[in-house]
């Protein structure tokens, strides 16, 4: 695990602090804590860059697949697209498809 995962890792953490439990946190598999430097935790955000939390895995991981071939132009989901498995893509779309507010 690279240093930049693990500063994500550690900032989604005490942001997620008030709306998830330790035990929900220490389920999360790796990468998917990184994620809410751009993706709210919020219930409510006025924003362009979708929440996951709560959303239909399925959709989380077609939105993966579209960035990382290119068939969706993003400025840096592509790059952090590609650095994911198939696998890992799939577990973290799950987990926060489990996510609830």
């Amino acid at each position: 695990m690279n240093a930049t995962r693990i500063v994500g890792i550690a900032a989604f953490a005490l942001i997620l602090a008030g709306h998830a439990s330790a035990a929900e946190l220490a389920d999360a598999p790796p990468g998917a804590l990184s994620c809410s430097g751009c993706h709210s935790t919020a219930p409510a955000v006025d924003t362009a860059v979708p929440r996951l939390i709560g959303r239909n895995s399925a959709d989380i991981v077609a939105a993966m697949q579209a960035f990382k071939t290119g068939r969706v132009p993003s400025t840096v989901m592509e790059r952090i697209a590609k650095g994911f498995s198939e696998d890992e893509v799939k577990a973290i779309a799950a987990w926060y498809g489990a996510q609830k507010d």
